[in-house]
């Protein structure tokens, strides 16, 4: 299993970035996925969690500006990150983890997904 993020970046605040995720070696509907950042001396931080029946979880610092966009195919979904501030600035990565439902309280825990990807570098600043 391979996962592979693309789209980071320096952007100013206020601005947009799409940070996309692929997973190889699962068939999609299989898996369940989310986002995780680390900033410098941080620890590393659920940001957004994605099912196999698209039900949806965000952290408070990023909901109504962070939302999933999923590709035709469903092979690639990507993060819409809208209205970046400062404080977004970190490593991101994708996780995933074979199909199983995760509670609320579960689903932006680390401990629970099994794949990484390498993280994709995310900096606002102006």
């Amino acid at each position: 299993v391979q996962v592979v993020e693309s789209g980071g970046g320096l952007v100013q605040p206020g601005g947009s970035l799409r940070l996309s995720c692929t997973v190889s070696g699962l068939a999609f509907g299989t898996y369940v996925m989310a986002w995780f950042r680390q900033a410098p001396g941080e620890e590393r931080e659920g940001v957004a969690h994605i099912d196999t029946s698209g039900w949806q979880m965000y952290a408070d610092s990023v909901k109504g500006r962070f939302t999933f966009i999923q590709d035709g195919a469903g092979k690639t979904l990507s993060l819409q990150m809208n209205s970046l501030k400062p404080e977004d600035t970190a490593m991101y990565y994708c996780a995933a983890t074979h199909y199983r439902h995760l509670t609320t309280s579960q689903a932006l825990d680390r401990s629970h997904y099994i794949y990484w990807g390498q993280g994709t570098q995310v900096t606002v600043s102006s």
